[in-house]
């Protein structure tokens, strides 16, 4: 997809807003260089390492190469972050930088954004960039989770670069899923000629909703949901096959991560439990409000409703037949089949 195929494209200028967000990262943990190094080592071997039970649990990736995994500090995750959103909005990054004012504004904004998320990322697979995509693994961060958490270092590590090489599996085993999300991000860039009035009369119900306190289903809530009701049609349609997804990419590494038990990572039990008390702990209310606005509530909201409904239907149907889902979009659930789990097997597997 070319810079023109895409309605993003020249908005943001990715090579300004890697530049500002290694400027305005925040500082990594203090630790001595022999750790630094010793933590970049032992990520590197952690990630070959959970290949084999990833495989295993997955039944997928039998034969694939094996990449190395690219171990970074923050700065490194943030240039690698806007290469792949480059990569992904059909952005011509060295293009973008080269205009005065073009992706100005988007890039130091974006920029921000990245250096809020360079402390909470702890790996990311990039299916974008390399041959075989790019899986990337932020030592500072992990190290400083692991210490927050006070759980085995090399337990830890290798159970994060589970969640991560899961991500890589399923996109070796399945290489239509970059093209659909490409897709479906180029349709949310398209321009509509609908009247103000229908985006006004949308954004008026959905705020209506909010005051009532109803109990919205969960792809309505916070600030996802409301960029969703305010969408036309079109646009609304191809963020929930971008939620979905995101949905059970995410649901089915963490089912791997939990599912190599103790004979693979002792600890499991002790870093799970650790880890979901982490993701609930309170944030103050500065924090909450870019939680917020960068949706990171609702990702984690995707964790634990795409473990749940790939906990569901493995439970029903076995691994062998919840691989059904990697066959092409149309075997992928809607949001309402991540709620009902039984509509997605009645309707696939029949």
């Amino acid at each position: 997809m070319s810079e023109s195929d895409s309605g993003f494209g020249g908005a943001v200028d990715w090579r300004l807003a890697a530049r500002t967000g290694a400027r305005l990262a925040p500082a990594a943990p203090a630790t001595s260089r022999y750790t630094a190094e010793t933590i970049v080592t032992a990520l590197e071997d952690a990630s070959v390492r959970a290949e084999g039970p990833v495989r295993d649990v997955t039944g997928l990736a039998d034969g694939l190469p094996i990449p190395p995994a690219r171990v970074v500090d923050r700065a490194g995750w943030i240039h690698a972050a806007a290469q792949s959103m480059a990569h992904l909005t059909g952005t011509d990054i060295d293009a973008a930088s080269r205009t005065l004012l073009s992706g100005k504004p988007g890039g130091v904004q974006a920029g921000a954004m990245l250096a809020y998320l360079s402390s909470a990322i702890l790996g990311q697979y990039d299916p974008f960039t390399g041959e075989h995509g790019t899986l990337l693994l932020v030592a500072p961060n992990v190290l400083q989770v692991e210490r927050t958490l006070k759980v085995p270092p090399a337990d830890f590590r290798l159970w994060v670069c589970l969640h991560e090489v899961t991500h890589r599996v399923q996109f070796s085993s399945a290489p239509w899923i970059g093209d659909h999300m490409r897709a479906s991000v180029a349709t949310l860039g398209e321009a509509t000629d609908e009247p103000m009035t229908e985006f006004v009369s949308r954004l008026s119900g959905a705020l209506r909703e909010r005051r009532r306190g109803e109990d919205l289903p969960a792809d309505q809530r916070g600030i996802i949901g409301l960029i969703r009701a305010t969408q036309a049609p079109p646009q609304r349609d191809a963020l929930d096959r971008m939620l979905a997804l995101g949905t059970v990419l995410e649901g089915h590494a963490d089912h791997v991560m939990d599912a190599v038990g103790p004979a693979v990572v002792p600890s499991v039990t002790r870093i799970r439990a650790a880890f979901d008390a982490r993701r609930q702990r309170r944030t103050n209310p500065v924090q909450r409000l870019l939680r917020a606005l960068l949706g990171m509530d609702a990702k984690m909201a995707q964790y634990v409703r795409g473990k749940k409904f790939v906990d569901t239907v493995v439970d029903r149907v076995g691994m062998e037949r919840f691989n059904t889902i990697w066959t092409g979009p149309d075997t992928l659930p809607t949001l309402d089949e991540i709620e009902y789990p039984d509509a997605w097997i009645a309707r696939v597997l029949g």
